[in-house]
């Protein structure tokens, strides 16, 4: 266990679990729907996978987490507790969103920004049932300027290398404009019109493609509705 603060306060008894670098982060992973370690991993790239471990580790001691195997399929779960926690993340995201200011460069993460939107796709809203999404980044300094994502029915899949399918719609955007509509902080409208978004493919799905992806915990009601 982690050091005390010999306070009764339940504040004070929660951040005794929750003020130990990445544990909060891992468990917006596990809301966020991820739940094995290389999932984990690619949402934490910067995150050491021993530290991952023992964070995990620590969580399922709390009660937080339970790690559940079958065969050589290892899956770490929320427990009640640990879905109590969703409205916290959410809340914490918002405040965020709201008063911590502008991004730095350094916070500017394209296979982050891939990964976050890759789990948020609604597949009820693609309007057919194999999609490839082309995404490039002109003007980065990050080794891959391009990605896609491979969209059918039932699964997406990120890659930073060409999967070798047919791209069916192609967008070039600055990566701070991108990760600001994906915040909330930027209208899809206001981006394509000012030209920081250039969507390319047949018209039924350059219309309906912010529609594809639903908000990160962060976003909340900003990116819907333009």
């Amino acid at each position: 266990m982690g050091s005390s603060y010999h306070q009764f306060c339940p504040v004070a008894k929660a951040m005794e679990l929750f003020d130990e670098r990445w544990t909060l982060l891992v468990v917006r992973e596990l809301v966020l729907g991820s739940e094995h370690f290389n999932d984990l991993r690619r949402g934490l790239p910067r995150m050491s996978p021993t530290l991952l471990s023992a964070r995990l580790h620590r969580l399922v001691s709390a009660g937080i987490v339970q790690r559940v195997a079958e065969g050589s399929d290892v899956r770490y779960v929320l427990t009640p507790a640990g879905r109590d926690l969703e409205p916290v993340v959410e809340a914490l995201g918002a405040w965020g969103l709201r008063w911590t200011g502008r991004l730095g460069d350094a916070d500017l993460d394209p296979k982050l920004l891939m990964w976050d939107m890759h789990r948020n796709v609604v597949h009820s809203a693609v309007p057919e049932t194999e999609v490839v999404v082309q995404f490039t980044f002109p003007g980065t300094s990050w080794v891959s300027q391009r990605w896609w994502l491979v969209i059918t029915e039932t699964a997406v899949d990120v890659c930073d290398t060409d999967p070798g399918f047919d791209v069916s719609v192609r967008v070039t955007a600055g990566l701070r404009e991108l990760t600001e509509i994906w915040r909330g902080e930027l209208g899809w409208s206001e981006a394509l019109d000012s030209g920081a978004v250039v969507i390319d493919g047949p018209s039924f799905l350059c219309r309906s493609l912010p529609e594809w992806f639903a908000p990160p915990l962060a976003a909340g009601d900003a990116l819907i509705g333009e």
